[in-house]
């Protein structure tokens, strides 16, 4: 028995069949009624919980909901999104007695949780993104996000406050829309600032390879861009890449603050504290959970770093001013006449987009002065 719980999740059901175990121990599986109360969450990352990016952010909100009456909280990190994911959900169904499951990453949901929803229909599965669809998709399945391009336009002022070069620089994973709102987002905060300045990006292609992340940040300051954010897993090698290059630095996912004390401007962080904690607060109370679930700054799904010594008075004031703007509700970062980087109308002059805009979930161009290409 100790053996059998203490083996790593992916290698559980290699050893020994789901229904026989839950035959042997029924005290592990919750039941519908136990479920008002009591409540065990399972939580999945695809790296380190310790990251100081995209997982270290999720893991801070699955502390938040540990504390809470009644929870038993389960993890597993470093976990690949390969099929890898499906014996972790399935381990944490039979073994823990999951009944409410966030696997984090992005390519954990097709076709791996999807996978998992339809043969375990009595589990609610909730995923981190913009992936799932009304009607096609699972009832027990949903997605959650927030609008952090808010976060990454407000970098984007205090990084046009700072730039002395006009020029600053993104290091993205991969061109999908979430990356590409921020890349987008960050420049026109930017632009509020001095509509000559542009920005460079770089895709490395995947989420967590810190090489290429090294190597695209030292080439944004080799081409003149100072000011540096990021969208990967990690944003610590970009961070310290920059500061060590003398480049200030815009912070993403959490905190990054303590790598670069004196160049760290600020940060577009999650506050998925709050967002797990009304997702956990539901199932213990028997409630429907949402299966399309979004909010900002206003929201409390997203917070900022604060401000660091390298920001200016000014660049403080525009960033307060705007910020308590965002904090009203039906701020817009993408209003008309916008162009992309190709020289084609993609927001009308008379048109403009409220941050819960749902045609923002699938922006697939990057705008006019954003230097790169989403091929």
């Amino acid at each position: 028995m100790t053996k059998l719980l203490s083996m790593n999740r992916r290698n559980f059901l290699q050893a020994s069949a789901a229904g026989a175990l839950a035959g042997a121990m029924p005290g592990l599986i919750g039941s519908p009624a136990a479920a008002q109360t009591a409540l065990t969450v399972g939580f999945i990352y695809v790296g380190p919980k310790d990251d100081y990016g995209y997982n270290q952010a999720h893991a801070e909100g699955a502390a938040v909901i540990k504390a809470l009456p009644g929870v038993t909280l389960v993890e597993e990190e470093n976990v690949p999104e390969t099929v890898d994911v499906q014996k972790t959900m399935e381990s944490m169904i039979n073994l823990d007695g999951a009944t409410l499951l966030f696997p984090t990453s992005f390519g954990y949901f097709d076709p791996h949780m999807l996978a998992m929803a339809a043969k375990h229909p009595d589990i609610q599965f909730r995923h981190c993104g913009g992936l799932w669809q009304e009607g096609k998709n699972p009832a027990n399945t949903g997605s959650y996000f927030g609008y952090i391009f808010q976060g990454q336009y407000l970098n984007g002022i205090a990084a046009g406050h700072a730039t002395k070069s006009k020029k600053i620089g993104f290091v993205a994973a991969k061109p999908i829309p979430q990356v590409l709102q921020n890349i987008n987002a960050f420049l026109l905060g930017a632009r509020t600032v001095d509509p000559g300045i542009t920005c460079q990006v770089i895709f490395t292609g995947e989420w967590s390879l810190a090489v290429k992340e090294a190597e695209a940040t030292n080439a944004l300051v080799d081409q003149g861009a100072d000011v540096i954010t990021c969208h990967v897993d990690s944003p610590k090698v970009v961070v310290e890449t920059a500061a060590g290059r003398g480049a200030f630095v815009c912070g993403y996912h959490a905190n990054q603050s303590p790598l670069a004390p004196e160049k760290y401007l600020t940060g577009a962080e999650w506050a998925w504290g709050n967002v797990y904690s009304d997702f956990v607060k539901k199932a213990q109370a028997g409630e429907k959970l949402g299966n399309f679930v979004r909010g900002g700054l206003k929201g409390g799904f997203v917070k900022m770093s604060a401000l660091g010594p390298a920001v200016s008075a000014e660049g403080r004031k525009a960033f307060e001013t705007t910020q308590a703007e965002m904090m009203k509700g039906g701020f817009s970062v993408f209003k008309g006449p916008l162009k992309d980087n190709k020289g084609d109308t993609v927001v009308a002059a008379d048109k403009s987009y409220a941050e819960d805009a749902i045609e923002l979930e699938s922006m697939n161009y990057l705008v006019e002065g954003v230097v790169g290409s989403t091929a």
